[in-house]
C-alpha cells in the first residue's frame, strides 16, 4: 500500500468530528503553500506580466469600478 493510499483509509475512518478537524487543517496548509507560491512567484517576476497587462487595462479606460 502507497503512502497516498494509507492517508486515504486512515481519513475514511475518521469520525465526524476528527474529519472536521482535518479538513480545517488541510484547507489551511492549502491555503499556506498557495501564499509562499505566490510570494516566490511575484519575487521572481513570474507576475509581471499580469501587472503590467492589468495597468495597461487601466491606463486605457477598459476597466470599471467594482
Amino acid at each position: 500500500m502507497t503512502k497516498l493510499e494509507q492517508i486515504e483509509k486512515s481519513v475514511t475512518e475518521l469520525d465526524k468530528h476528527e474529519f472536521e478537524a482535518f479538513s480545517a487543517w488541510f484547507e489551511a496548509l492549502q491555503a499556506e503553500r498557495w501564499d509562499r507560491q505566490m510570494e516566490t512567484d511575484a519575487a521572481s517576476g513570474k507576475l509581471d506580466h499580469f501587472a503590467e497587462k492589468a495597468l495597461a487595462a487601466f491606463r486605457a479606460g477598459k476597466t470599471r469600478p467594482l
